[in-house]
């Protein structure tokens, strides 16, 4: 059987390593994961006890670093999740995102020169802003992108549309509405609330917990990608990524509460100056025809965390 060779930029990442694990059991992929290790972490990679795999320590912003690893390998599909992610973590570091700008140029430029047949793109929710309708269509709801993140993932869509017009390079892109998993650190809101219920401890809200989110179990995410992936849909397409079952910080907070029967008090804080948008809600219609099933409650996916060993070892060390 012809082997298919996969390069995954960020591949140490929440959604990125639990990919890998899942394109490995494929016995004709070859996966190469690209990760500079900047928040991604080589224990969410999977065990070497399969070979058809193989970690690269680089920058995908650095032509210098990604090039030399394309063009050894002649790639024929290229996943670029990579990226500064995380509210506080891009408010407070700007350029490091806008660097990322970089890094899809990159990957667009290379996968041209060396052939790839198809890339995939990691946006995200983030680039409509605050919506002007709920839920959010892919088609019809305008990008109201502001905060730097949110800039770049639009600019992002905007290259890779781009470079199909030009070059014809296939694309496919997901738009991702708060994937949380046991590969997720307590830097987002889900293992964070999670985190300290398990230990007791006060959980904190920015503002006042009204804000609207829906939130999707890894395992969802993935087998959408692999839908696509694997049946060759939506070429130069988009697709919301994302359960569309609304619920405030505050419910959240209270649920995991429930679950763990934890102690854990809820403190309220100052609200952030930007980047919390009140409200986000996907149309996921096209994902929910995809999958062909049910989404897996947020009820469920909480309690596969409690009891997912590397879950509890990561917010262990955390």
């Amino acid at each position: 059987m012809i082997q298919k060779k996969i390069l995954i930029t960020g591949g140490a990442g929440n959604i990125g390593s639990a990919l890998v694990k899942k394109l490995i059991t494929g016995k004709n992929n070859f996966v190469v994961v690209v990760d500079d290790l900047s928040t991604g972490s080589l224990e969410k990679l999977p065990l070497k006890e399969f070979d058809n795999w193989r970690f690269i320590k680089a920058d995908c912003n650095d032509f210098s670093q990604l090039s030399p690893i394309m063009y050894a390998n002649s790639f024929d599909y290229v996943f670029h999740l990579a990226a500064i992610v995380g509210v506080l973590r891009t408010q407070a570091h700007p350029i490091l995102v806008l660097n990322d700008i970089d890094g899809i140029k990159n990957v667009l430029s290379l996968s041209k020169s060396c052939g790839v047949k198809k890339v995939f793109y990691s946006s995200s929710s983030e680039v409509y802003g605050e919506p002007v309708e709920i839920p959010q269509n892919e088609y019809k709801t305008p990008l109201n992108s502001r905060v730097p993140y949110a800039v770049v993932k639009n600019v992002g869509e905007s290259f890779f549309r781009s470079y199909w017009q030009e070059f014809h390079l296939p694309y496919t892109i997901f738009r991702f509405f708060n994937t949380y998993g046991p590969n997720q650190s307590t830097d987002f809101v889900i293992p964070r609330f999670l985190a300290s219920a398990l230990r007791h401890k006060p959980i904190t809200i920015y503002g006042d917990g009204n804000q609207t989110r829906t939130f999707t179990f890894v395992d969802d995410t993935i087998d959408a990608i692999l839908e696509v992936f694997d049946n060759n849909l939506l070429t130069n397409d988009v697709i919301n990524i994302g359960s569309d079952k609304l619920i405030t910080i505050l419910e959240l907070a209270q649920t995991i509460i429930a679950i763990t029967k934890s102690k854990s008090e809820i403190h309220f804080l100052p609200p952030l100056k930007e980047g919390d948008m009140t409200r986000r809600q996907p149309d996921n219609s096209k994902m929910k025809e995809i999958l062909n099933r049910e989404l897996i409650p947020l009820e469920e996916g909480i309690l596969r965390l409690m009891n997912d060993k590397l879950f509890l070892q990561l917010i262990a060390i955390n």
